[in-house]
């Protein structure tokens, strides 16, 4: 063998490992790296929000994020873990994730997206409202209102509508609430300023006790959505003399929130297209929550009593806006949804919530 032969069949091997390094690096760097998510759920691993969540993680596979999930039963620490960086995407509820998304967070405002029609709440066309807005924001027209700074709404579902629940049934009204103690969330300013304004006291409470706070008398009302009503034991508080009044003060939502850098390019669209197609499971969830609270517990409010109150959350809103409180251009994006689903209402003469 020619001394030229002999180097070609040294360096054969040698070229073969090289393609063989190369080809496995290609391979792995094709692999979308490992994206955790940490989930707030009141149930933990076993319930809904986290249920949906370990779906929408398959799901999103072909969108090339390969997601882990982390449960959390307090919302506090996952928000926090989630700013610290340890987490590259974090659901909880639009009242945690407001500081990241003011317009997306304007859905959980008091009153946004209730509809009354004849003195009743019309809860069907209330969701509607929340449909037509979760629809706006996942629009790919709308993808700059859905980024802040690092962070992008990665998608929105309702947590179903929150409702008063007294201790004493004769909580009925407006007035009646004057001096009366009512659960506020401490991260939630709007809350308190809301309840400050009907004369009644905001007591400071998180998810972490608001239901012995209820339940033991601490508070004479909460503001929770039907799927609360076992995780917090809630029927304790109500007893045989309180009840849960069909008026939703709103309906809150949960949100999803990435950190845009940690996922690949398109992700937070696919995202929210994802989350918007599962808004009729979502409702199917709080429906049969609902169902399963005691027929006897509810308490329809007094006809004359529903506007007083609508005009009540109106005034509220415009008012913590003014605060910087709610995010003006969320609230007018709400107020064309309400139009598109209940235009014969006096505050669709004016295109704007708010200036």
């Amino acid at each position: 063998m020619s001394l030229k032969n002999r180097n070609l069949a040294c360096l054969k091997p040698l070229a073969l490992a090289a393609s063989a390094l190369i080809t496995a690096f290609g391979a792995s760097s094709a692999v979308q790296a490992k994206t955790l998510v940490c989930v707030w759920d009141v149930a933990g691993k076993t319930g809904d929000v986290y249920a949906q969540a370990t779906d929408y993680a398959i799901a999103m596979q072909k969108h090339g994020a390969d997601i882990e999930l982390k449960s959390y039963v307090d919302e506090r620490v996952a928000i926090e873990d989630f700013r610290a960086g340890q987490c590259d995407g974090v659901i909880a509820t639009g009242f945690r994730t407001r500081q990241f998304n003011n317009v997306a967070g304007s859905l959980d405002s008091i009153g946004a997206t209730t509809i009354v029609k004849g003195g009743k709440v019309d809860i069907d066309a209330s969701y509607e409202v929340v449909r037509k807005v979760i629809q706006v924001f996942a629009d790919p027209k709308a993808g700059k209102l859905m980024v802040e700074g690092n962070y992008e709404i990665g998608g929105i579902f309702p947590l179903g509508a929150a409702y008063p629940m007294v201790r004493d049934r004769k909580i009925n009204s407006v007035e009646a609430l004057s001096g009366k103690k009512i659960a506020a969330f401490d991260y939630d300013k709007a809350q308190g300023v809301m309840i400050q304004r009907i004369g009644a006291q905001p007591v400071s409470v998180d998810v972490t006790n608001i239901g012995p706070k209820f339940n033991n008398g601490f508070v004479d009302m909460v503001t929770l959505p039907a799927v609360a009503f076992k995780p917090f034991e809630l029927y304790k508080g109500i007893g045989a003399t309180g009840g849960i009044g069909r008026l939703p003060i709103m309906i809150p939502t949960v949100q999803m929130v990435i950190s845009k850098a940690k996922f690949p390019e398109g992700f937070g669209e696919a995202s929210r297209q994802y989350w918007l197609t599962k808004f009729d499971n979502a409702l199917r969830l709080i429906k049969a929550a609902e169902n399963g609270i005691p027929a006897a517990m509810w308490q329809d409010l007094p006809v004359e009593a529903v506007p007083k109150y609508v005009l009540m959350f109106r005034e509220s809103r415009i008012e913590i806006a003014k605060q910087g409180l709610y995010n003006k251009q969320g609230l007018n994006i709400i107020k064309r949804a309400r139009c598109s689903i209940n235009a014969s209402d006096a505050e669709c003469a004016s295109k704007s919530e708010i200036d």
